[in-house]
């Protein structure tokens, strides 16, 4: 079981610096990963119709994941990044390949790509993205993703892309791991279906029923278990009893990693802080499994 860390987005601010030294200090205490979260734009939600239910608005910062991970490979040698997750319908399927693939290249085959459908209509409309048919399209652009980071040339036509024989290079020159997020049963239902795991951002008792709910997905589709990834945000807050408690539940879940969420902190450095707090709670589950 590894042990990731978010990226805190709304509270490390935009010096560079800070971004480095929070990045490093994850890296030379033994973290696995860094996950980064996606929203391209922030909405009012007041006056909205239907309304804005997400926990996020025009007030939160959100650093771009990809921009962010080229900036922090050039900074590290070994920890490796991961979106938690990219809001894949809302982007060009070419474009992201081309992204990830060179992000992979330049970062030494550090890149996994997280994805998933958001809930963000404003921001859809803002981008000139359909809302009404991501679900269908996030299907599609997974398969052509896949496509199109293995194969030179591509040619495909599907019910929304369509490329007549062309491809992206340099290619990575491995499988880039896509994975999954989301809190649905038709996420779970995608991702045991397509993906390469599931990314985990509930409660603890949500999580473990998930798990339980996408286990028995990937068996029925005649998939392996084991080799289906599990990994599992945790709440720096709720405490380091707690914390390790839900380690240890996670470690007898098999899960492949635990990251942790720190928020409520205001300097870059208590967030250093924390995570060497959370890596003293749960390193050795991390070491010894």
């Amino acid at each position: 079981m590894k042990i990731g860390a978010v990226f805190p987005h709304q509270e490390i601010g935009s010096d560079p610096v800070a971004i480095r030294d929070w990045a490093q200090a994850a890296e030379s205490l033994g973290y696995s990963h860094i996950v980064a979260y996606d929203h391209v734009l922030g909405a009012v939600h007041s006056g909205r119709e239907p309304p804005l239910t997400g926990p996020y608005d025009e007030s939160h910062a959100f650093h771009e994941p990809l921009i962010l991970f080229a900036y922090l490979a050039g900074l590290t040698a070994r920890v490796e990044f991961a979106t938690g997750v990219l809001i894949l319908p809302q982007r060009q399927t070419a474009l992201v390949a081309k992204q990830v693939a060179e992000l992979d290249v330049l970062s030494g085959g550090r890149m996994r790509l997280g994805v998933g459908t958001g809930w963000n209509y404003v921001e859809y409309d803002a981008l000139n993205e359909n809302f009404d048919d991501r679900g269908a399209r996030l299907t599609e652009q997974v398969n052509l993703l896949r496509i199109l980071l293995q194969e030179p040339v591509v040619e495909f036509n599907g019910d929304f892309h369509r490329i007549d024989r062309a491809g992206i290079k340099p290619l990575p020159g491995r499988k880039i791991p896509i994975w999954f997020g989301g809190f649905t049963d038709v996420a779970f239902r995608r991702a045991a279906l397509l993906g390469d795991g599931f990314i985990l951002g509930s409660s603890q008792r949500r999580n473990l029923a998930a798990n339980n709910r996408l286990r028995e997905l990937v068996s029925d589709a005649n998939r392996d278990w084991g080799e289906f990834g599990i990994e599992v945000i945790l709440n720096y807050q709720k405490g380091k009893e707690n914390l390790r408690l839900y380690a240890e539940q996670w470690q007898a879940n098999e899960a492949t990693c635990i990251s942790v969420q720190v928020t409520d902190l205001p300097s870059p450095a208590e967030h250093i802080s924390a995570l060497t707090g959370f890596r003293d709670c749960v390193g050795e589950l991390a070491e010894t499994s």
